[in-house]
């Protein structure tokens, strides 16, 4: 198991808009999530940044992510929340949520 955290901005005028549709996420969206190999996802948010944290339970992360990206409903799903999303200068090239380096875990 390999944990993962993520950064992103949230438009401020997006927001609630953002909330709404995750408190309902789609069926499809969130059984490709687990299709895809991702247990105990989060999404927390503060100060206009939201902060994702999941587990991926896979063998193969780049084949479940591409696997994800061609799904048609999670790509419907992306682009309703893309422009809700502010994503970082800082990123990586081809990231669009900026993961982030683990510097402490304790179970």
């Amino acid at each position: 198991m390999e944990r993962f955290g993520q950064v992103i901005g949230v438009k401020p005028e997006a927001f609630d808009e953002y909330v709404k549709y995750h408190a309902d996420v789609w069926p499809g969206v969130l059984k490709m999530i687990h299709d895809c190999n991702i247990r105990n996802y989060s999404i927390y948010h503060k100060d206009g940044l939201l902060f994702a944290h999941f587990e991926y339970v896979g063998d193969d992360f780049e084949a479940d992510m591409a696997k994800m990206a061609a799904d048609p409903e999670t790509q419907r799903w992306w682009d309703i929340m893309m422009p809700m999303q502010a994503p970082l200068e800082t990123r990586a090239e081809g990231e669009w949520w900026a993961n982030m380096e683990e510097v402490f875990h304790t179970d």
